[in-house]
């Protein structure tokens, strides 16, 4: 990390009681956590955002977008994350890493490739989304306050996700088996431009 964070037993206070309530709940005390330290009232604000967008969207939908966002950022701790979450919960590993490689022939319903595609273009450019855009997820049936979920959701996750990659923030040892799915992204470019 190219900050150093408050150690666990310097912590005091609320920030205490933020480390206890992870290590708690992980068992360990993740790497972003240690970073918003030295911030905790950002990460107690964070995470009222991530709860207010989990309770109105579903959690598979939040996932793709976010792992789509995370991974047009090229964020290696949040593709980790998430894509851990997705393995968990509702993808095998062979399906969560061609979701990875190239989510539009992943063999997702064309709702979830539309989901991510609009997560990654928000991410990247955000200023070239247009009405067409919005239209083709309104096409997919949903409702404009669930296509607003997904331009926060990926939004949040810019926000995160850059902040942990300006502060050199790496994967958590609890996230070994997901922390190597970004190079699929990479390995995959390489390939296709080798053809």
């Amino acid at each position: 990390m190219r900050v150093t964070p408050v150690a666990p037993e310097e912590a005091t206070g609320a920030l205490h009681a933020l480390y206890e309530g992870e290590l708690a709940a992980k068992g360990y005390i993740p790497n972003y956590t240690r970073l918003f330290s030295l911030r905790p009232e950002v990460y107690r604000a964070w995470r009222q955002l991530v709860s207010a967008l989990n309770g109105t969207m579903e959690l598979r939908r939040y996932e793709l977008a976010t792992l789509a966002a995370a991974e047009a950022l090229r964020c290696r701790y949040c593709v980790a994350a998430h894509g851990a979450i997705l393995e968990s919960k509702f993808f095998d590993r062979s399906q969560l890493e061609a979701i990875v490689r190239d989510f539009r022939t992943a063999g997702l319903d064309p709702l979830d490739v539309a989901i991510m595609a609009f997560a990654q273009k928000i991410a990247l450019h955000a200023y070239e989304v247009t009405d067409a855009d919005v239209d083709e997820l309104r096409a997919h049936g949903l409702s404009d306050g669930e296509i607003l979920d997904v331009a926060l959701a990926a939004s949040a996750r810019s926000f995160f996700s850059k902040t942990l990659d300006a502060m050199g923030c790496e994967p958590d040892e609890a996230l070994a088996g997901t922390a190597n799915l970004l190079d699929l992204v990479e390995r995959s470019k390489t390939q296709a431009k080798g053809r």
